[in-house]
């Protein structure tokens, strides 16, 4: 399993508070916790969409951004790894942190604007979509390796 290195878009190495944006996330209890995990993911994309709109409206900076992708990425990483301890592989997956970035850094290379962030946030939206589509055709596998292959219904 590949491990990713999260630098912020900003180049910002810094970690955001995980209630930055109002958001509450989970400590994992064990590594192999998936709905904790795939749950601390979720409130990551919340607070990054947050963060954009914040940054577009000139009420954040470009490293509050920047730190809060970087929670996204940890908390992806989380999730990658609670999958693979069920053995269930999300490769189909890895590239959305580097797709995130990509788009990240061309949206905060541009002056804040609620107009720049229309151009950008739908391919925000669609690379946080395409990873929710993954995680709820995965969810089948996880639930029946969780209640010992008899499936979940």
């Amino acid at each position: 399993m590949a491990m990713y290195s999260y630098n912020s878009p900003a180049g910002m190495d810094r970690f955001a508070s995980p209630t930055a944006n109002g958001w509450k996330r989970q400590s994992l209890r064990n590594i192999g916790d998936v709905p904790i995990a795939v749950g601390n993911l979720l409130v990551a994309t919340k607070d990054l969409e947050s963060a954009l709109r914040n940054w577009s409206a000139g009420r954040a900076s470009e490293n509050e951004v920047s730190d809060t992708y970087v929670v996204v990425g940890t908390e992806f990483n989380n999730m990658i790894t609670a999958f693979a301890q069920h053995g269930i592989d999300l490769s189909e997956i890895h590239s959305v942190p580097t797709d995130l970035r990509t788009v990240l850094e061309s949206c905060l290379g541009e002056e804040p604007s609620p107009y720049i962030l229309e151009d950008y946030m739908p391919d925000v939206r669609t690379i946080v979509w395409n990873l929710l589509r993954c995680l709820k055709m995965k969810r089948e596998a996880w639930r029946g390796v969780v209640n010992g292959g008899r499936g979940y219904h």
